[in-house]
């Protein structure tokens, strides 16, 4: 994967203005698939007004659109990034809903997040209470066919110069690299934030990514 292309893709979506409209669900998903297999931007936008333009809901599917294409992309690099490292094995089905990779036989679900509004509390608080924002991040996040209760391993995004735009890092691919580099050097299991759910053991944790 060409890392620099895509991170300069990426933030060609800086431009146009960041807005969900409505929660991520199934039906919108269904409708906005193409997104998997368009990498460019452009090719993005030309597809929205083929197919939306004349649809009572356009400008909600095009942020949809817009906004899953950033986040899948995004995400599709880190977890590459993720494979090229000792100790870190991809799942061979790669669409498994519940495991993206394993680090040292450990398996995970990688979610890359913005710092939430709705946990109500300061980006300090959530450093020292890791458990309580993994709890929250379960609870709120990943709805309908993204919910389930399975090892998640959060990237969360925090711009202290402006509250606005922890969604922009998602772009900043280098940058968030060396974060991961560094947690998988000192990468210690027994450091794992565990919750029980049904019965069974769930083992979750965060990378910050504070800029």
């Amino acid at each position: 994967m060409d890392y620099l292309l895509l991170e300069n893709e990426l933030k060609n979506r800086h431009s146009i203005p960041y807005n969900w409209g409505v929660k991520q669900q199934n039906k919108l998903d269904s409708l906005t698939n193409f997104i998997y297999k368009t990498p460019e931007l452009s090719d993005v936008l030309n597809i929205i007004n083929l197919q939306f333009s004349k649809h009572p809901k356009f400008d909600i599917l095009r942020n949809y659109s817009l906004n899953r294409w950033y986040n899948f992309w995004s995400a599709k690099g880190i977890e590459t990034y993720f494979s090229e490292h000792n100790g870190v094995t991809i799942h061979p089905n790669k669409f498994n809903k519940f495991i993206d990779f394993y680090i040292n036989t450990i398996p995970f679900d990688h979610k890359t997040t913005i710092f939430p509004k709705g946990f109500k509390k300061s980006l300090p608080y959530a450093i020292e209470h890791k458990q309580e924002l993994i709890n929250w991040l379960y609870a709120n996040q990943s709805l309908e066919q993204r919910e389930h209760y399975n090892n998640r391993l959060f990237i969360v995004l925090y711009n202290s110069e402006n509250n606005d735009e922890h969604w922009k890092l998602k772009a900043e691919l280098s940058w968030i690299f060396k974060k991961i580099t560094t947690y998988l050097i000192n990468f210690d299991p027994s450091k794992l934030c565990c919750f029980s759910n049904n019965g069974n053991n769930i083992y979750a944790d965060i990378i910050w990514a504070i800029k």
